[in-house]
């Protein structure tokens, strides 16, 4: 029988996992973009290929957890990942071209969206077993995995290291990571995912964690997408300094992360979430219009200010055990559908104004956001 440290241990494994695969690929987009020839409206077409896959695997991975359970899913969404990682490789450096990664990236995109959806069922589930707040450290998980593929990209930038001699070589290793990992994970009732998936769509208050949770994931993504093609193209900055850029906003947002559950549970949700709303929006609007010395710490801000907004969201979705796994798949699919198309989005943006102006998109989607935060407050365990 699956003990509960053995679960949260490997729930934080393959969150650590997912963020790797997903840091590895985005420390080469200024490298994939360079080498495939595109603009950056042909750029954000080509990662919109990623948000085809997972939309189309989002909705239905709910009743799929339902039905195998979260292990398999995870397990098989790792062997997804790992075959549209290598396709993309192969397709930028070596053969194929465009349409090659398309279809890498449609891969990639069915296994990130499932994985994701499936992790924070689990989670959800070891969260209310633990009976205490644990939801923003396995998001802290995710980050910190986002660091160590950022970090490794910088090396492997800078000595010009091939995509198909990176990501398949990454993505090999995360995924027998995995099939090892799903082993500990519990068993999610049918009955949780099940039916109620459906009606949990027509409820007001998740429909409002949603809204919440939408904003800060395209606060987050912009970032993984666009932050180092930012400093490139704004500042001036060599491509290793973006990529050193985005490791700086990674590591800002595990450390938020990790503090956050001791914010939440001495000021609440919607407090916490009101500071890291207005952090994130002061970094974006300092990172737009300031330069030099001021860039590093906005980019701290920015970090620390979507740190918070989708791990919380999570936990709030599941407050009510019973309907926990159905409204937490409603908001990781709300949540994971704006985390991937609205990068994608801001790249026609950008071809009109700029890579680093489209930033301030984002900054006016907190403003929603912010309008919604009352309806993550804690409710009762019933």
């Amino acid at each position: 029988m699956t003990s509960v440290l053995a679960a949260r241990n490997s729930v934080g494994t393959v969150f650590f996992l997912n963020g790797l695969l997903f840091a590895s690929l985005v420390s080469r987009i200024p490298d994939l973009r360079a080498g495939l020839d595109l603009s950056n409206g042909g750029l954000g077409l080509l990662l919109l290929a990623i948000a085809v896959g997972s939309l189309v695997s989002l909705p239905l991975t709910g009743a799929l957890v339902a039905r195998v359970g979260s292990a398999a899913v995870v397990g098989g969404a790792a062997v997804s990942a790992f075959v549209g990682q290598t396709l993309a490789g192969i397709g930028t450096d070596a053969a194929g071209g465009v349409p090659l990664v398309a279809a890498g990236f449609v891969l990639y995109g069915v296994g990130t969206g499932s994985w994701d959806v499936a992790m924070n069922i689990e989670g959800a589930e070891v969260e209310r077993r633990l009976g205490r707040t644990i939801m923003p450290r396995f998001h802290a998980g995710f980050s910190l995995g986002t660091v160590v593929g950022a970090l490794l990209g910088v090396p492997v930038v800078a000595v010009g290291l091939p995509l198909f001699a990176h990501l398949p070589v990454v993505s090999l290793l995360a995924l027998v990571a995995v099939l090892v990992a799903v082993r500990s994970f519990f068993p999610v009732e049918p009955e949780e995912s099940g039916p109620s998936s459906a009606r949990a769509w027509l409820e007001p208050r998740v429909l409002l964690i949603g809204v919440v949770v939408l904003a800060f994931a395209v606060t987050e993504g912009s970032a993984n997408d666009w932050l180092a093609l930012a400093l490139v193209d704004g500042h001036d900055t060599p491509r290793w300094v973006g990529v050193a850029g985005f490791a700086t906003f990674v590591a800002a947002m595990t450390v938020g992360r990790m503090l956050g559950p001791v914010l939440i549970d001495r000021y609440g949700r919607v407090a916490t979430l009101r500071v890291t709303a207005v952090l994130a929006g002061a970094g974006l609007l300092v990172l737009v219009f300031g330069s030099g010395p001021m860039v590093a710490p906005a980019i701290v801000l920015w970090g620390l200010g979507a740190s918070l907004g989708f791990p919380v969201g999570m936990s709030a979705a599941a407050d009510d055990p019973r309907r926990a796994a159905a409204r937490v798949s409603v908001v990781s699919t709300i949540g994971y559908a704006a985390f991937l198309a609205g990068p994608p989005l801001l790249g026609a943006l950008g071809d009109e104004v700029g890579t680093l102006r489209a930033l301030l998109a984002v900054a006016v989607l907190l403003v929603p956001a912010a309008l919604a935060l009352p309806a993550v407050r804690e409710q009762a365990k019933v």
